[in-house]
C-alpha cells in the first residue's frame, strides 16, 4: 500500500497516543493484560486503533469501536474478530478489498476505493462506548472525513455509526437535526452536503449469528456502494426501500 498523506499520518499518531477516556484506556490495557488463551502469545496493540484504508477512497465504512480481542488485539479495524471474519470476504466479492481475508497488520490486504474508521477508537466495555466518550472521539472522527476529500458514499454500520456521522453534519452545519433519516438497514439518503449516506445493521456475533444480518444483505449494500459511486446514482430527497 502506498505512504499515507501526511495529514493522515499526523492524525494516526494522535489518535495512537489518546488516552482521553479513563473508562476505555483501563479497560482495553486490561483485556491486554489478561488476554484471552487462543491470543496468550499475542502482543497486545493496546491502543486506540486509527482508521484503514485507501486515503483517496470514495466509499466511507464507519464502523462503532475495536473488539476487545480483535481490532484492541491487531491494531487494525475489523481485524481477527468474527466481524471482520464475516465483513472482508464480502468487501472483496464487492471489490473493495485486495483478499477476502484479514488477521493481522502485514497480512497483505489492501482495501481499494474504501476507507474504514470508527466512532469509538477504543474497545470499550460491552461494547457500549458512553456519549462522553464518543464525544471525546468526534474531533478526531471530523478531521478524518475532511480529509478524505473523495468519499462519496458513507456506509454506516448499525445505528450508533449512522447516528454519529449525521452529529457530524450537524457538527458542520449541513443538517439542522437528525429528524428525516431513520436508521433501518438498506435506507439510502441524499445528503446536502452532496453524499450519499446508506445505512446497514451492524456486522456483529448477534446480528449475523441470528440471521438479523445475512451474508447476502450484506453483499448487497455494497454492491449498492459500488453502483452509487461508479454511476452517481442518488436517492431523491430520502430512502429507499429496506436491503434484503
Amino acid at each position: 500500500m502506498s505512504e499515507l498523506p501526511g495529514w493522515l499520518t499526523i492524525l494516526n499518531s494522535e489518535v495512537e497516543a489518546c488516552r482521553l477516556c479513563p473508562r476505555l484506556v483501563e479497560h482495553r490495557e486490561t483485556v491486554a493484560s489478561v488476554k484471552r488463551r487462543a491470543y496468550l502469545e499475542w502482543d497486545y496493540w493496546c491502543k486506540p486503533v486509527p482508521g484503514f484504508g485507501d486515503p483517496n477512497a470514495r466509499v466511507l465504512i464507519l464502523g462503532l469501536a475495536p473488539g476487545a480481542h480483535g481490532s484492541n488485539r491487531t491494531g487494525r479495524p475489523f481485524t481477527g474478530d468474527a466481524s471482520g471474519y464475516f465483513m472482508y470476504p464480502v468487501l472483496h466479492r464487492t471489490g473493495f478489498a485486495n483478499q477476502p481475508t484479514g488477521t493481522h497488520r502485514g497480512d497483505g490486504l489492501e482495501l481499494m476505493d474504501a476507507y474504514i474508521t470508527a466512532v469509538a477508537r477504543c474497545a470499550p466495555p460491552q461494547n457500549k462506548p458512553t456519549p462522553g466518550e464518543l464525544a471525546n472521539c468526534a474531533p478526531f472522527l471530523d478531521r478524518e472525513i475532511a480529509g478524505l476529500t473523495n468519499v462519496r458514499v458513507v456506509v454506516a454500520l448499525g445505528r450508533i455509526g449512522f447516528e454519529a456521522y449525521l452529529n457530524h453534519l450537524i457538527r458542520l452545519r449541513v443538517i439542522p437535526n437528525k429528524r428525516a433519516y431513520p436508521f433501518r438497514h438498506g435506507a439510502t439518503y441524499a445528503m446536502p452536503n452532496g453524499k450519499t449516506l446508506l445505512a446497514s445493521y451492524h456486522p456483529s456475533n448477534q446480528n449475523t449469528n441470528t440471521g438479523r444480518l445475512t451474508e447476502a444483505m450484506f453483499t448487497e449494500i455494497f454492491r449498492k456502494a459500488a453502483r452509487l459511486v461508479n454511476e452517481g446514482a442518488k436517492v431523491d430527497g430520502g430512502t429507499a426501500g429496506t436491503t434484503r
